[in-house]
């Protein structure tokens, strides 16, 4: 038997990284799981293959974050195929990694979309659609504790989601919905070794308690707790998963 047998989870933006990791494991602990994922079809058809349980327990489902419609259509479809909603982890989010002064509207426009935008109107779906004594996990950001330069879009929009996660547990706690978020430090994902060069990624290292960068399967091995029975007084809490990077 496991931790999550009988439960509907939705996970956005889980195709790679820490988003794949909690796919897996939450099928593992026995959830259903409907993934969505940008543009990497095959990425998103792996993970599908690669994930532990019966046939159909994984399923992927192309949406944009930040695009309402989209972020729409994901839900409708995930409470056709699953026949109702336990467990929402809002992963997906973009970077736009750029000093204050040289951000462009565009890029403003995007990181706000998909940061901020896209991870309400989940929040809102979520409250309408989710079963009584379900869990919402917003995946955050140490960046939002110990800021860095060219980080301000990414800094700013995460932490707008924390506050409102905050609000949300507060709201939906009277039907036992819990809320929270969870702060990963550096994690080796492509995202990371993409945006930062290898002197950073080192430094990372020497400043973590436990001497090495976070995997993808930490962040996951938390998510699953918040989502499991186990967990049912935390809420409105920000847990920082970041081996003592703090």
């Amino acid at each position: 038997m496991g931790a999550l047998d009988g439960k509907k989870a939705l996970v956005t933006g889980g195709s790679r990284g820490i988003g794949r990791a909690i796919v897996h494991r939450l099928a593992r602990d026995g959830a259903s799981v409907v993934f969505s994922y940008l543009t990497n079809t095959p990425a998103a058809e792996e993970v599908v293959k690669s994930a532990c349980g019966s046939p159909g327990q994984v399923q992927s489902f192309q949406a944009d974050q930040g695009q309402r419609d989209d972020i729409e259509l994901l839900f409708e479809e995930t409470d056709r195929r699953l026949n109702g909603l336990d467990i929402l982890v809002i992963n997906a989010a973009t970077f736009g990694q750029a000093g204050i002064v040289d951000v462009k509207k565009s890029d403003f426009n995007r990181v706000m979309a998909v940061n901020i935008e896209g991870p309400f109107i989940a929040l809102q779906l979520a409250g309408r659609i989710m079963r009584d004594n379900g869990r919402i996990i917003n995946i955050s950001t140490i960046t939002t504790t110990r800021s860095s330069p060219n980080w301000g879009l990414y800094t700013a929009s995460k932490a707008f989601c924390e506050q409102i996660m905050s609000v949300a547990a507060q709201e939906f706690g009277h039907r036992d919905i819990t809320v929270n978020s969870v702060s990963p430090g550096p994690t080796e994902t492509d995202a990371l070794y993409e945006e930062q060069e290898p002197k950073t990624i080192n430094s990372f290292v020497g400043a973590t308690a436990l001497r090495r960068l976070g995997r993808p399967s930490d962040i996951a091995n938390v998510v699953a707790y918040l989502a499991g029975s186990d967990a049912q007084w935390i809420t409105g809490q920000n847990i920082r998963a970041t081996g003592g990077l703090l």
